[in-house]
């Protein structure tokens, strides 16, 4: 005979089913963190289907980072955000083929500073300005192994985050 702790039939029908319906009649804002690597385009990938037949908007958000060593020199700063006024044209393009004939509403931002923070920025934002909207930030897993370790984006967005978090593998 198997004796189960007490509280747990409880806790048990306390569980509540996960799907990936939206509110019921909810408009559904999706954030994505988008640097046009393979995570990031399988992160806007799954956002699109999300979206499916729902009321809503993806947000594909580009940070440009600057890594602490650029921090240190004038120059590299400015020869940096040259790259990335630069770069900003190709990201909103590959975003738009990959968005191409999904019928869906959705928009480019370009932000800078720490990724995590600037995505939960602009996520809080929307929720924030549209109570009743449900906000979601989709980003993909990164591939690097040290980030396991030392954290990387997702662990600090899943870690801080105030909306929810989709991580997608």
């Amino acid at each position: 005979m198997r004796i189960r702790p007490p509280g747990r039939a409880a806790a048990v029908a306390r569980l509540t089913a996960v799907t990936t319906d939206a509110p019921s009649g909810g408009f559904l804002h999706i954030v994505v963190g988008y640097d046009g690597s393979p995570p990031a385009s399988r992160a806007l990938d799954a956002a699109v289907r999300l979206l499916q037949g729902r009321p809503g908007r993806i947000e594909v958000v580009w940070v440009a980072h600057l890594s602490s060593t650029v921090m240190m020199s004038a120059g590299a700063i400015a020869e940096m955000e040259e790259s990335f006024s630069e770069l900003e044209p190709e990201m909103r393009d590959q975003a738009a083929a990959q968005l191409d004939g999904s019928g869906l509403d959705w928009g480019f931002e370009r932000l800078q500073g720490l990724i995590a923070e600037e995505l939960i920025a602009m996520a809080t934002g929307l929720r924030d300005a549209r109570p009743g909207q449900t906000v979601v930030i989709v980003v993909g897993s990164s591939s690097h192994a040290t980030h396991r370790v030392v954290g990387s984006v997702t662990v600090s967005l899943a870690r801080h985050s105030p909306v929810p978090v989709v991580i997608v593998p």
